[in-house]
């Protein structure tokens, strides 16, 4: 369990996803790739209300930075990487590309599709990925 792939939007799922993740890295010694998917359609939306790229690039760090501040204080290492596309399809395609002992992802995110569909994006990272899956609630 030394390398681990957390999916993140900086939900409260999310954050508990990351609390598992440095369980794990803290008891192993692993690293933890830490991946953000930019929804395609949601930055389409974003582009259209005149939000500067600048502006978006600070709401995605302020969303994601309770969940690498926990990472930092624990002293594990880890990489950020922004993925762009559909969420499921774009953590399996990256998750399949590496080597995982563990994927780590929350039942739910921030998008509210999700709030009708339960565990849509992880139900998909669950069947199609190669690795160990932890859905955390």
């Amino acid at each position: 369990m030394k390398k681990i792939l957390l999916a993140t939007d900086g939900s409260v799922q999310s954050q508990r996803s990351a609390e598992q993740a440095i369980q794990l890295a803290t008891a192993f010694n692993g690293v933890i790739d830490v991946v953000h998917v930019i929804d395609a359609e949601r930055a389409k939306h974003d582009a259209l209300k005149n939000i500067t790229p600048a502006a978006l690039e600070q709401d995605r760090k302020q969303r994601l930075n309770p969940v690498l501040t926990k990472i930092k204080k624990e002293g594990i290492p880890y990489k950020l990487h922004f993925l762009k596309g559909e969420p499921g399809p774009s953590i399996v395609d990256f998750a399949n590309k590496g080597e995982y002992d563990w994927v780590i992802l929350g039942s739910r995110g921030l998008n509210p599709l999700q709030k009708m569909v339960l565990g849509s994006v992880s139900h998909k990272v669950a069947k199609r990925v190669k690795w160990p899956v932890m859905i955390v609630k």
